[in-house]
């Protein structure tokens, strides 16, 4: 045991052992791929659970006990009961809950503005339970229940209660009796259909991603702290319409209007299929994709099939590959293997040629894509050359 968990209990830290290892249950997967794709479009998630699922499957920050305060919350996971990865910190006795009401005021206060301006889902929560209560009384202390703010908060609210074997999707409004104040009436749903849910959520076009507005938050806030950033006001902002403003944050050499790359977007591949993150995917229509530069076209049109561009560069790409197979073919080596494994340690294949000996396996389709994918997801320099060739090629194979 290290030093400085002396003092923890023993019972906590039982609980950080039993829950530290995430078991992904095959029967959840279809749920857990849309699940990953609601990212793009989630501010930040407020938890009570302790295990690491959510950071894991939204890579957002996490955020425990004090780290709570004056933080950013885009891209950020409130674990206000603590997590598995600091033990001393888990809320699970009497006497934690009790220490909690007392001295987590200022983070209620935090987690209070979210709930206010933002739209709130509850998952996995029923009506009965005392932390939804304890949320709403906290809110409707402040807000007058019958006022205007009072019904826009409650129009902001759906509460997504767990019914086993349930596929129901019809939302209803729900009276929650607060017991000595006033009765609140929400937006519920009783189901057990959450794949449904996270599909409509994933379709929701924000014309900007939360990730990109924690970004620019960052920014913001170095800008307050007279950070040295120039900024420059090109016209008068108040005369303008939402739609006619552009907000550009770079390089002052380099500036312009798009948030990613044709560079980056490669890079970030999986991380857009994933998400199915049609938006970003309009960027595209701006590049200057050259003949024969390497470009994942095919993944990316089965997300967004509405851009002009899209037959031209399936058709570069394909003649880029047919090209690069050819080449490969001509060079008289044995290269047929069935995992990208064998081939790295095939000593009769020079390492310079590992890359070339993938790419010819995946057209010859000798190899497992989802072989393939797990190698490209693992690759350490996603910016590398090698690396876009195969995704290319792994790109082409698995969405033409």
């Amino acid at each position: 045991m290290k030093e400085e968990s002396i003092n923890v209990s023993r019972f906590k830290i039982y609980i950080s052992m039993l829950l530290g290892g995430i078991d992904h249950r095959e029967a959840m997967q279809d749920e857990l791929i849309e699940l990953k794709k609601i990212r793009k479009n989630i501010g930040s998630i407020i938890t009570t659970n302790y295990d690491r699922l959510i950071e894991d499957v939204f890579e957002f920050n996490k955020l425990i006990g004090n780290d709570i305060l004056l933080s950013n919350p885009y891209g950020s996971v409130y674990k206000i009961h603590g997590c598995v990865d600091e033990a001393d910190k888990i809320i699970i006795t009497q006497n934690d809950y009790d220490v909690f009401d007392e001295k987590y005021d200022l983070i209620r206060a935090q987690l209070l503005s979210l709930f206010i301006h933002n739209p709130i889902i509850f998952l996995g929560y029923n009506v009965g339970d005392e932390n939804i209560k304890k949320i709403l009384k906290t809110i409707f202390t402040y807000v007058q229940p019958n006022s205007e703010l009072a019904s826009s908060i409650r129009d902001n609210f759906l509460l997504v209660e767990y019914d086993a074997g349930n596929t129901n999707l019809d939302i209803s409004e729900h009276d929650i009796d607060m017991e000595g104040f006033s009765t609140v009436r929400i937006n519920k749903l009783k189901t057990d259909n959450y794949k449904a849910i996270y599909e409509a959520l994933a379709n929701i076009h924000l014309p900007i991603s939360a990730m990109d507005v924690r970004k620019v938050q960052s920014v913001v806030k170095e800008i307050y702290s007279g950070g040295e950033i120039k900024v420059t006001i090109t016209e008068d902002l108040d005369t303008l319409r939402n739609g006619a403003k552009i907000l550009a944050i770079g390089s002052s050499k380099t500036i312009s209007y798009n948030y990613q790359s044709s560079s980056e977007m490669m890079t970030n591949y999986f991380k857009i299929i994933d998400e199915s993150n049609s938006q970003v995917l309009t960027l595209i229509e701006h590049y200057s994709i050259q003949k024969a530069q390497y470009f994942p076209i095919f993944g990316f049109s089965t997300i967004n099939d509405s851009l002009s561009c899209i037959a031209k560069l399936k058709e570069q790409q394909e003649t880029n590959l047919t090209n690069a197979y050819s080449a490969i073919s001509g060079q008289n080596r044995q290269l047929a293997h069935s995992t990208i494994e064998d081939i790295i340690s095939d000593t009769s294949i020079a390492v310079s040629f590992k890359t070339n000996a993938i790419i010819w396996n995946v057209m010859e389709e000798r190899l497992d894509l989802d072989n393939v994918e797990i190698y490209l997801r693992d690759f350490e320099n996603k910016n590398d050359t090698e690396y876009r060739k195969i995704l290319c090629a792994y790109d082409m194979k698995k969405y033409k």
